[in-house]
């Protein structure tokens, strides 16, 4: 998987890339990043890139011909991208469904904006507008850097474990269930019963019922489109450190 990102701001980009599993990634050449700097396409001396908006109001506009330039250097240093991504409030909101869609191509080009944001012409250079939330961002490295996470985690051996994606919140429609490790008691709060009981049939059963309770209290809209499981399945006794109504922190 290549990712090209077109950034006013590099050094924000790069160090994300280097550490983590995205850094151990990288040296296993599962996945590569080329960081492009908006400003080298500027076309003037001074790399001015923005422009006051036509019409009037305030702040700066990032000019379609700089974005132009970026995206046809993109396409001729590493060939044309499977998607070239707006970050942007407008744009579609990201998903699990998208992030598992994104995950299976195999060169994204992510168009990041700084100020009022870019010309609206950008948008005709583009194959697809993301947003990652109702609300509004500084610049769009954040946005871009949370799909290469939600992809990048998708592909084969980055994270080593195909089971746990299947798992994850939202990919099953639901949120996860919780999960527990040592030490077993901690403050007065024990780990479920169940967990340590040694029956994975009833383990299976409880994390499919914590799952149902969870998104029901936390996320009810979820529940359209969630595949509920049967009565039976959902039978085990609720979490033993649910007290008057509030779950511990996770």
């Amino acid at each position: 998987m290549k990712y090209s990102i077109c950034t006013l701001f590099p050094q924000l980009v790069t160090p994300w890339t280097e550490e983590g599993l995205l850094g151990r990634a990288v040296e296993k050449e599962l996945i590569s990043f080329d960081v492009y700097n908006l400003r080298d396409f500027s076309g003037n001396k001074h790399n001015k890139v923005d422009d006051t908006p036509y019409g009037g109001g305030a702040g700066m506009v990032i000019r379609v011909d700089v974005a132009a330039r970026a995206i046809e250097a993109v396409k001729a240093d590493l060939g044309e991208p499977d998607e070239i991504i707006l970050l942007s409030p407008a744009g579609e909101p990201l998903t699990q469904a998208m992030a598992e869609e994104l995950a299976t191509k195999d060169h994204l080009c992510f168009i990041c904006g700084r100020y009022e944001g870019f010309d609206a012409r950008v948008e005709q250079l583009v194959t697809r507008e993301v947003s990652i939330g109702d609300y509004v961002l500084m610049g769009g490295e954040v946005a871009a850097l949370t799909i290469v996470e939600a992809t990048a985690r998708l592909r084969t051996e980055v994270i080593g474990s195909e089971e746990s994606h299947q798992q994850d919140s939202f990919s099953s429609g639901m949120l996860d269930y919780p999960e527990y490790t040592r030490p077993l008691t901690f403050e007065g709060m024990t780990v479920p019963e169940v967990l340590t009981s040694g029956n994975h049939g009833k383990v299976d059963a409880w994390r499919k019922e914590m799952a149902v309770e969870r998104t029901k209290e936390r996320r009810p809209d979820l529940l359209e489109g969630a595949t509920l499981v049967s009565d039976k399945e959902t039978s085990i006794t609720k979490n033993p450190n649910k007290k008057n109504g509030n779950k511990k922190s996770d």
